[in-house]
């Protein structure tokens, strides 16, 4: 189980980083993870991606405009590009990406897992569990257009993934962090940071659990039961603000979804998340019987808590200067390699040190 960490809401911006831009942005990127896995882990790395202000300062340094949308896409396409020849001595995977780069993410972890030897189903399957809270479960306006799934050998991981919103021109960015142990489908945010809050259908709220189980209870039902109140639907006056919609509950679409959960049998909401084919529509249906047999009612809590705005591509606040970002890479790999040859000649010192002191006793 994982709670997620965060999320941002960010302007949709056009344009395509430059080439000279986006090779600096693999090697620096590169760096500065070899950086903090060196001295503090490859947890602490995972854990800082998965905080959405330190990820929003990672992106402004590599060079990419403070407030777009791209920081995402961008800062992650350069971390795969210059992760990937380290994977194996570094021991940082990457998966995913934007479009169809993010479907292919379960089986990237499956083959990555045989290869290396872990269990990569079990980490598909928190892949799609993520990708399916954030795109069906929390319906706040934003299609899931990113996903980037980040682990380590261990089972560590992380997720960054993006969705779009046309009608306000807007992308929000949600952070994932695996080793937060708790409910995927109940309060999974830490923190939601964005500029934009709305009434929202917010099915992993702590106030919609009895509208979990609700739904729960009517997906393992037979679909006749469920059908025959939604016939009753037309007799009801449903006030404006209700999440769900008449095209939502069409009976016909409902009972071809209802038989496959009803033969599935779902034991709660995570389960019922992973049916294929139960996504929005079906979820809003499911809350929408709940709320006619149980008298439950759903949260439209947006689950954003504050906001923020940080920090360039595009000249803001100044253009990049390459032979900055140039000698800051050169700098880092410097201090890098110096701090690898100090330990290496201490642990040689220390092994000397050692012979001198495990001499047998008697034997001078």
């Amino acid at each position: 189980m994982a709670r997620r960490s965060g999320s941002a809401d960010l302007p949709l911006h056009g344009g395509r980083v430059p080439a000279w831009l986006g090779q600096r942005m693999a090697r620096l990127g590169a760096v500065i993870a070899e950086a903090v896995v060196y001295h503090y882990g490859r947890e602490e790395f995972l854990r800082r991606l998965a905080h959405p202000f330190w990820f929003q300062s990672f992106g402004a340094v590599m060079g990419m405009d403070w407030h777009s949308s791209g920081i995402t896409t961008s800062v992650i396409g350069a971390l795969k590009r210059g992760l990937a020849p380290l994977s194996g001595e570094f021991g940082i995977h990457v998966c995913g990406g934007r479009g169809r780069h993010s479907r292919k993410t379960p089986f990237e972890l499956a083959t990555i897992g045989a290869r290396v030897g872990f269990d990569g189903e079990a980490l598909a399957q928190a892949s799609r569990l993520v990708a399916k809270v954030d795109s069906a479960a929390v319906q706040d306006g934003y299609q899931l257009y990113h996903h980037a799934f980040f682990f380590t050998a261990s089972g560590k991981w992380c997720v960054v993934q993006q969705g779009m919103n046309d009608a306000n021109g807007m992308a929000r960015r949600y952070h994932w962090l695996g080793d937060r142990v708790t409910s995927f489908v109940c309060e999974p945010h830490a923190a939601v940071c964005c500029d934009q809050r709305g009434e929202v259908l917010n099915l992993v709220a702590e106030e919609s659990g009895d509208t979990r189980a609700a739904s729960v209870e009517v997906a393992a039902q037979p679909p006749d039961r469920s059908l025959t109140l939604v016939g009753r639907l037309p007799e009801l006056v449903l006030p404006a603000r209700h999440p769900v919609l008449t095209q939502d509950v069409n009976p016909k679409y409902l009972q071809k979804i209802l038989l496959r959960t009803y033969e599935t049998a779902p034991k709660d909401y995570a389960a019922l998340l992973q049916i294929q084919g139960v996504g929005p529509k079906t979820l809003r249906a499911l809350a929408l019987v709940a709320e006619l047999v149980h008298g439950t009612r759903a949260s439209t809590r947006d689950p954003a808590r504050f906001s923020f705005a940080h920090g360039g591509k595009d000249g803001t606040p100044y253009p990049v200067d390459r032979t900055t970002y140039d000698r800051t890479i050169d700098v880092l790999h410097s201090a890098l390699n110096r701090a690898r040859v100090e330990r290496s000649e201490k642990l040689h010192a220390l092994r000397r040190l050692a012979r001198f002191t495990d001499v047998p006793e008697g034997s001078q």
